[in-house]
Parts: C-alpha cells; structure tokens; sequence
C-alpha cells in the first residue's frame, strides 16, 4: 500500500548559481559522505557531470521529502537522506541516524527514480508499506 508519493523538478541552472556562489558549501549541505566523494570525483573528471550529479541528488532528495510528508524538518535532512545504487545501477534511497530509524519504525520502504536533460533534473519517488497492510475487517 502506498504511503506517498513525491516528484521534484529542479533547474540545473540554479544549482550551478548555487556552486558558483557558495562553492563546495553548498555542496556539503547537500550530499552525504558517500555523495561527496562522487560528486568530487565527476567535478574533477567533467565539472558539469558533477553539476548535473548534484542537481539529481537535490531532486531526488526533495522528492523523498515529499513522499514521506515530512518536507525538510526533522528527522528529515539533506544529509541524512543518499541516494545510492543498486549493483544494478538502479537509484536507491539510502537513510542514517535519526531518519532511517524514523522511516523504519514506520514500516516503510522507498522506491525512486532520476533523471536530468539539458537545463534540469527531475525526481520521482514512492514510498510504501514494507509489508502489506493488515486486511480491513468490516462487521
């Protein structure tokens, strides 16, 4: 049964406004340990892979935002939330600390998927019951 359900699209141009203005700050606001050692990986490569990476993890995590209803309060933070990947490649949600107890306490689990063209990045994600909710019985 699904919990809910978040989409974000996110002007790629603003991001790199952001990385202009504010330097790696920013960045460290956003990505987690394991998404800054990527995100300075593709900079170096290609600075605006590492653009677009980071305009991807935004959306990604905006979207996750929204599906859980939680918008950007506690327990959800930006660092708190990685999007990672599976052996796959497919995207995966990946939560630390006080979120991922929140969000498992809950029951739940996430499926999201992300995606950027030319000038934006774009999120979508739903959030469901890990297990299926218990059969209403009706009198």
């Amino acid at each position: 049964m699904i919990f809910g359900i978040g989409t974000d699209i996110c002007d790629i141009r603003r991001i790199r406004a952001s990385l202009t203005k504010h330097g790696e700050r920013f960045a460290l606001k956003i990505l987690s340990d394991a998404e800054l050692v990527t995100w300075r990986t593709r900079s170096q490569r290609w600075p605006e892979r590492g653009v677009r990476y980071l305009a991807t993890r935004f959306s990604a995590k905006e979207a996750f935002s929204k599906a859980v209803g939680l918008g950007m309060r506690m327990p959800m933070t930006w660092r708190l939330c990685e999007v990672g990947k599976l052996p796959s490649g497919k995207p995966a949600i990946v939560l630390h600390g006080g979120l991922k107890r929140w969000f498992e306490a809950q029951g739940l689990c996430a499926h999201i998927s992300v995606t950027d063209e030319t000038d934006y990045a774009a999120s979508f994600c739903v959030v469901e019951y890990a297990f299926p909710a218990p059969p209403t019985i009706t009198p």
